[in-house]
């Protein structure tokens, strides 16, 4: 690292095992720092050393809880009032993404509501991973380093050595993601087009494209409750796929998840560990370090070297 512009990185508490993580790949220690909270929920953030003058990297995924984002949120006010050079987000899974316009009357654009309190809170740049829509970029007016994981997950599907593969999205939403990929491996894609009953409630899926006789590898950015990825893998499995795996960047899994998946046709579902997740409550999962991706982007920014030849895809 330049030793001319000193950095630290510190962690919130659902992250630490990532940050550690990044800490080790970077050859660095973990920050001290302190969360101490009051009996009626209310937590204060400090640093248990200085800072002054440091570049300051503050590693925090958004996923629910919401405790996660205000943690995050003192930590970054904490970090400008200790006089840090600059302060960085690290925030592998962005939050409240989905909610990125008015898709309907009288509801809150969310992304943007976080990324104005990141920005007033005091960053001074955002690294991320694999935002629900690109677009929350422009919501900031501070340098975004967008990450992909297609630099883990483009490797894991071609060491599985998969013949007559396709890749397949669970709804048109996901259907750059997709074709981004299928062009990457010189495979076929595959669409789904979903309807829905209401938020988290899938009424009907059907297949575009043909699946009879191929491994299907279905790719999205997050699973929540798996309704949708789940039954496209059903539907899949019904119109005569050999096999078929899911891919996803975030493992929100929420609510009944883990019983969907391990119910459902598919074989495997892999994620990134950018959210907690205990794989030993559901076999079927599993998660691809994105450590070493998030370091080596670190130390570049510390460098001013570009992280664009990174992105494989």
């Amino acid at each position: 690292m330049n030793s001319k512009s000193p950095f630290k990185v510190f962690s919130g508490t659902k992250s630490r095992y990532l940050a550690e993580k990044i800490c080790k790949s970077l050859g660095c220690e973990l920050g001290n720092l302190n969360i101490i909270h009051f009996a009626d929920g209310e937590f204060v953030v400090s640093f248990e050393e200085s800072i002054r003058g440091c570049d300051v990297f503050l590693v925090q995924s958004t996923f629910p809880n919401s405790d996660n984002l205000m943690e995050l949120l003192l930590m970054i006010d904490a970090a400008k009032r200790a006089s840090a050079k600059s302060i960085v987000a690290v925030i592998p899974y962005f939050g409240w993404a989905r909610q990125d316009r008015k898709d309907k009357p009288r509801v809150s654009i969310g992304a943007k509501l976080v990324a104005d309190l990141l920005s007033v809170a005091g960053i001074d740049r955002l690294i991320t991973m694999d935002l629900h829509a690109d677009q929350i970029q422009g919501f900031f007016n501070i340098p975004v380093d967008h990450l992909y994981a297609s630099a883990i997950f483009a490797p894991y599907i071609q060491s599985l050595k998969l013949e007559n593969m396709v890749i397949a999205t669970p709804d048109v939403g996901g259907s750059k993601r997709a074709s981004t990929y299928s062009k990457y491996l010189g495979v076929p894609l595959v669409l789904c087009n979903k309807t829905r009953e209401k938020a988290n409630v899938v009424a009907a899926i059907q297949i575009i494209g043909d699946v009879k006789g191929k491994n299907v590898i279905l790719m999205d950015d997050m699973v929540d409750t798996a309704g949708t990825i789940t039954m496209a893998a059903d539907v899949m499995k019904n119109a005569g796929a050999l096999s078929v795996r899911a891919i996803a960047s975030h493992a929100v899994m929420s609510g009944p998840a883990c019983e969907r998946v391990m119910k459902s046709e598919l074989e495997e579902m892999v994620f990134t560990d950018s959210i907690p997740f205990d794989v030993s409550k559901c076999p079927k999962v599993k998660q691809l370090s994105i450590a070493d991706l998030f370091a080596e982007t670190i130390r570049r920014v510390m460098n001013n070297e570009s992280i664009s030849d990174q992105y494989i895809i």
